[in-house]
């Protein structure tokens, strides 16, 4: 399954919106990291391209940046768990 899945998406990028998907609240960078089993500033380059997306947002919490998808993001996400589910 996991082959036939990373045949049509780059497997991190979609790993990360599919988890921001599952939970409806603002997550961390370092908890997306390693649901999508990168290292931390590897998930920060994934995740500065999907905001020029404008597919998440950061929120600055004091000290602490919290990530949520937007609008957009969250379409693309379904249509991405979507595919996952057809492929598998």
């Amino acid at each position: 399954m996991e082959d036939n899945f990373d045949l049509f998406f780059r497997r991190k990028p979609a790993l990360m919106l599919i988890a921001l998907k599952r939970i409806s609240r603002a997550r961390y960078g370092s908890i997306l990291a390693k649901e999508a089993d990168c290292t931390y500033s590897h998930a920060v380059k994934i995740l500065q391209a999907l905001e020029k997306l404008g597919l998440v947002v950061f929120e600055k919490k004091g000290r602490i940046k919290l990530i949520k998808l937007t609008k957009k993001g969250q379409e693309i996400a379904d249509n991405i768990e979507n595919v996952k589910r057809l492929v598998s």
